[in-house]
């Protein structure tokens, strides 16, 4: 790249940090006044015409300054040379925070509310996909001899709790047999190979447990099934609402896409790896709902394993190397955390 291109990036870059902080449109005087750019006025408004003939930013109004188009947001993203990393005090206040979560749903809200506060924009997180789990351990609990408590929690931190109603009664060492069998199907299986798994128990089950264990898998099969209505945490949505200004469409039709869920699901299911964080601007959503903003996601798990996605939406006006770096840090160590317990 010549040194002419560089140093309108770092004009690009000037106006894009200016804007982000005032939310006024950047004049050249402005540039001048607040950046050590090296050169002279002229120079500058020599560079902004430029800029603006290739798209990178755009004059709002007549007389006015520049602010920063989509593409211009998203050479400004693509030329971040390093996030900038959180302190280790940011960084233990965050694990200390989600560690004392008291389980998966709690750690997930906790998550939520702390991404919304760290990047003041709407943050959202999926539940564990059941498709990416497997089941760490299945308990069966004789509430009564013929009443049944299953208790299934998969590697990701999912709990599930079903009963079953036995036909019969079961004693002692029958509960035991039937214990081993439901363990030695499922355990350590994905969901999809533990479902399967357990549909084909009862055809070699002893014929006293026979009856037991058809109802035992048919609560199982139904508890291994994804429920999507389930998936979605959302919190911060009245950030949106500081800078309705930031979206040249329509607030509410930003707000109803996220109450519908399925367009944040669809966004959050495009997550890669943990640790790669992905930044949709503008129409590059490609949802029209939601084309006045920028969406941030990431995938959380362990062990290499994408649990679910997380991430927030906000308008292209935001604070993308801090946003960044607050999306792949509590999507770390909400991983960590889950991969824990």
């Amino acid at each position: 790249m010549s040194s002419t291109d560089e140093r309108r990036f770092e004009v690009l870059r000037a106006i894009v940090a200016d804007y982000v902080s005032t939310q006024e449109p950047i004049g050249s005087k402005a540039l001048v006044e607040r950046h050590n750019l090296g050169v002279s006025s002229a120079t500058i408004r020599n560079d902004m015409a430029v800029l603006e003939a290739e798209g990178y930013i755009t004059q709002p109004h007549t007389s006015s300054g520049r602010v920063p188009t989509d593409k211009g947001y998203r050479e400004f993203v693509d030329r971040i040379a390093e996030v900038k990393p959180l302190s280790p005090a940011e960084r233990r206040a965050i694990l200390e925070f989600l560690d004392t979560g008291v389980d998966l749903d709690d750690v997930l809200r906790r998550g939520v509310r702390l991404l919304a506060q760290l990047t003041r924009q709407v943050a959202v997180v999926q539940y564990p996909t059941l498709s990416a789990s497997s089941v760490r351990h299945l308990e069966v609990v004789a509430l009564t001899p013929a009443r049944l408590l299953l208790v299934l929690i998969t590697d990701s931190g999912r709990v599930d709790q079903r009963i079953v109603e036995l036909g019969d009664v079961l004693g002692d060492e029958e509960l035991s047999r039937l214990r081993a069998l439901l363990g030695g199907a499922l355990e350590g299986k994905r969901l999809a190979d533990a479902s399967v798994a357990v549909s084909e128990l009862a055809e070699g089950a002893p014929e006293s447990l026979r009856d037991a264990v058809v109802r035992t898998s048919t609560v199982l099969i139904e508890t291994l099934v994804e429920h999507p209505e389930e998936r979605l945490v959302l919190g911060g949505t009245a950030n949106l609402t500081r800078n309705a200004a930031d979206f040249p469409g329509s607030l509410r039709s930003v707000l109803e896409a996220l109450e519908e869920q399925v367009v944040v699901l669809k966004l959050l299911a495009a997550t890669g790896t943990p640790g790669s964080v992905t930044v949709r601007i503008g129409e590059e959503t490609q949802v029209e709902q939601i084309r006045g903003t920028s969406v941030i996601t990431t995938g959380y798990g362990a062990g290499g394993a994408v649990f679910g996605g997380m991430g927030v939406l906000g308008p292209t006006r935001m604070d993308y190397p801090g946003t960044i770096a607050s999306v792949a840090a509590v999507a770390r160590y909400i991983g960590e955390v889950l991969a824990e317990r």
